[in-house]
This record gives structure tokens, C-alpha cells and sequence, in this order.
């Protein structure tokens, strides 16, 4: 069978080049640009909150998140000092919770180590924890005005189209072109518009499904577009098959208040609550060390109709739950404990057990 092979890359292009390209879409972001909380701050701490959330979760649902976030923990001292059960219950359900971890360990470092303000060097930058090339490329040229560049997913595929870089997503090579490209581009003065203008054109308009090209403003540049390559730029990536799981979790109330159980803090979504949940024998879950086989000491299901049922993704893991009447009995077990409406609309819990309860018509968890 054939290999593909890529074009050669093409050279950066020109200085006179380079400000055409530049002014175009600035204007295009001066007229076209989403009203974003985000955007109507200077503050480095508030952009950073944003860069962090926004990294594999959609601004729609981000919007709700920043805004409550910065409410309880209005700058780094406040988040540094917070319990982490609270950081985590504000962060539930945008997923990832090391994103949050990795925030207020940063959040100590700069309040310890920078006076309490996120480092304009770029070296400090990247010495805090979570914070990678993109992250600290947004903040130092979004608040701070310096010529830092930065490449994400809408950015890498901006220019995997404009230039004709026939590579795969999210490869070494187009990876490392792009941030050679996005240094050669970001200019001295107003690298945070730059910045910004190249994610929004790639979040509006140069979307990786039914690209629009009629309002793009690189359009008569656009190498994809003159060869009727958009929607094949860039290539797409060979993605591993979900595993199938299968799992049953159990709804107990007593006097009410709901019986939740904390995961482990050593696995996937460690120190979060969940409803009390096994993995069913036989379903080839032996291998995924997400779940238990068996529930928690003194817990067992009634025997009585599904509450529910429910789809779930985690990591690689495409899981089928069932949502079961729950029965607890004796002595209660380490790790499980007792909450009401109240501490519910608070707690981190997982996205599933979310999912779960807003099913069954929760209004302390659909709330939030």
C-alpha cells in the first residue's frame, strides 16, 4: 500500500507578507470579535482562570463556570488559600480536575514566589504547575502586552489551511511548524489582539467541520481554499476505539439527604464524590481500574425497576450506566457520607454522577 507523503513545508512568509496578513485580520477581529467576559479584563489572573478552563471545553459552557470561579476566589490569594473541596466543587463538571489542581498549586507558587502576581517572565511562567507553552504565550501576550506567540487547536488548523501544511493533526511536525509560524507572526506591539484574532478566526470561521470562507478575511491567501482542500486540512488523525464499559450506580436517600461515596484520591478523578458505583461483572471492566467490582460494605441494590439509564464518556472509556434504587444497611464504610440539598449544590462531583441526578430531576445538582 502506498505511503502518504507531505509536501515539503513552505518557507515563513515575508515581512511585507507577514503585515498584510496582520492587518487583515485584525480588522476582521475589531469588527467580528465575541463579547467574552474574559476579553474586558487586563488582569492577568482573571485571563489566566479563563486560559485554564477553556483548554477541551467550549466557551458556551466555560462562561457560566468563569464567572462563579471568580466571584468566590476574586484574585491568587484568595484561590491559593481555599480548601481544595471547594476549588473542586466549583470546577465540577467542566471535567479535568487536574486543570483545577494544577491552579491553585500555581496560585500558592505566585503568591509564595511573585507577590501574588502571575510572572511576566516566561521561564517563571513555565515553571508553574499546569502552565505549558500555550497557557503562559495567552497571558503574557494578553495581559501583558509582550510579543509571546501561541498555537492551540484553532490556531494550528488557521494555518495548516492558510499555508497548505499537509500534515496530521496534532502531529510533531505541524505542531512545530505552527509555533514557527506563530513566532514569526506575532508582532512586537499588540500580540494579545493578534493572538486572540487568530483563535477567533478558528473558532468562527475556519471551524474543522463546514468551513465558512466567504466572511474569513485570509480567504485570497488561503492555499486550502485554492486547491478545495479546507475540509481536508488538516489531515485527520487515526483516533483509538472507546473501550465499552458497563456499570450500575445506586441512588440512596435517608430523611433527605443523598449517600455519596469519594473515588480514591489515586485514580482517575481522585478526592471526587459519586454515587456508589460498580463496574458489572463480565463486561470486560476488569482491566480499567475506574470503578470497583462491588459495592461499598453494607450497600446493595433493591429489587426494583431502573431508575434510569445514561451514557458517559471518560478518558478512553465509553461507559453504560445504569441507575439503580439503593438500599444501605450496618455500619457505614470509609468514604461514604450523608449530604443534603444544600451541601449537594456545592460538592465536586463527577460529571456522571451529575449527569445521573439531573436525570432524575435533581434541582441542587441541575442547578448549578
Amino acid at each position: 500500500m502506498a505511503t502518504h507523503v507531505p509536501p515539503a513545508l513552505p518557507p515563513l512568509p515575508s515581512r511585507a507578507r507577514s503585515a498584510r496578513l496582520r492587518a487583515r485580520l485584525l480588522e476582521w477581529y475589531g469588527q467580528n470579535a465575541r463579547d467574552l467576559p474574559w476579553r474586558r479584563t487586563q488582569d492577568p489572573y482573571s485571563i489566566w482562570v479563563s486560559e485554564a478552563m477553556l483548554q477541551q471545553t467550549q466557551v458556551e459552557t466555560v462562561i457560566d463556570y468563569y464567572r462563579r470561579f471568580l466571584e468566590a476566589f476574586p484574585d491568587v490569594a484568595s484561590l491559593a488559600r481555599a480548601p481544595e473541596e471547594q476549588v473542586l466543587g466549583l470546577w465540577s463538571g467542566l471535567g479535568y480536575y487536574r486543570r483545577a489542581r494544577s491552579l491553585q498549586a500555581a496560585a500558592r507558587i505566585i503568591t509564595d514566589q511573585h507577590a501574588g502576581q502571575f510572572p511576566r517572565d516566561e521561564a517563571a511562567a513555565l515553571a508553574l504547575p499546569g502552565v505549558g507553552r500555550y497557557t503562559a504565550g495567552a497571558v503574557l501576550s494578553i495581559a501583558y502586552d509582550l510579543p509571546q506567540p501561541l498555537v492551540d487547536g484553532n490556531v494550528e488548523r488557521v494555518f495548516s489551511r492558510m499555508f497548505g501544511l499537509d500534515l496530521v493533526a496534532g502531529s510533531r511536525e505541524l505542531v512545530r511548524h505552527c509555533w514557527d509560524l506563530a513566532q514569526h507572526l506575532v508582532p512586537k506591539c499588540g500580540a494579545g489582539d493578534w493572538n486572540q484574532a487568530l483563535m477567533e478566526l478558528g473558532a468562527t470561521v475556519c471551524t474543522p467541520r463546514r468551513a465558512d470562507c466567504s466572511p474569513c478575511p485570509l480567504r485570497r491567501s488561503c492555499l486550502a481554499r485554492r486547491a478545495g482542500r479546507v475540509d481536508e486540512l488538516p489531515r485527520a488523525k487515526q483516533r483509538a476505539l472507546a473501550s465499552a464499559l458497563e456499570v450500575e450506580m445506586l441512588v440512596i436517600r435517608r430523611k433527605g439527604k443523598l449517600l455519596l461515596e469519594r473515588r480514591p484520591v489515586d485514580q482517575a478523578l481522585g478526592g471526587l464524590w459519586q454515587l456508589p458505583t460498580r463496574a458489572v461483572a463480565g463486561a470486560g471492566n476488569a482491566t480499567s481500574k475506574l470503578f470497583e467490582s462491588d459495592w461499598a460494605s453494607g450497600l446493595r441494590a433493591r429489587e426494583a425497576a431502573d431508575l434510569g439509564r445514561l451514557r458517559h464518556s471518560i478518558t478512553r472509556f465509553a461507559i453504560q450506566a445504569r441507575i439503580l434504587p439503593g438500599l444501605a444497611r450496618g455500619r457505614r464504610a470509609v468514604g461514604l457520607a450523608w449530604f443534603d440539598s444544600q451541601a449537594l449544590a456545592s460538592l465536586a462531583v463527577t460529571g456522571m454522577t451529575r449527569k445521573a441526578l439531573t436525570r432524575l430531576g435533581d434541582e441542587s445538582i441541575a442547578s448549578k
